[in-house]
């Protein structure tokens, strides 16, 4: 599925953990982001990763975890 920035998101899968999109990216654990919360995708990474805005902080996320709501 090809992602375009300001589409709306959601998970699909539970993550084992997040990745944010800092200068120097840090994993953080999976519970900032409930399965069920909106998200806006502000960049995209590679053709496979997308940055999205969460309402607790922005991560990279794979385009396969995600879907458009």
């Amino acid at each position: 599925m090809e992602f375009n920035i300001q589409d709306k998101v959601k998970l699909i899968v539970p993550l084992p953990y997040l990745k944010t999109s800092d200068n120097m990216p840090m994993l953080r654990p999976p519970d900032l982001v409930a399965i069920d919360e909106v998200g806006e995708v502000i960049s995209i990474k590679t053709p496979s990763t997308v940055e999205i805005k969460f309402r607790r902080g922005s991560f990279l996320i794979d385009t396969d975890k995600i879907e458009k709501i």
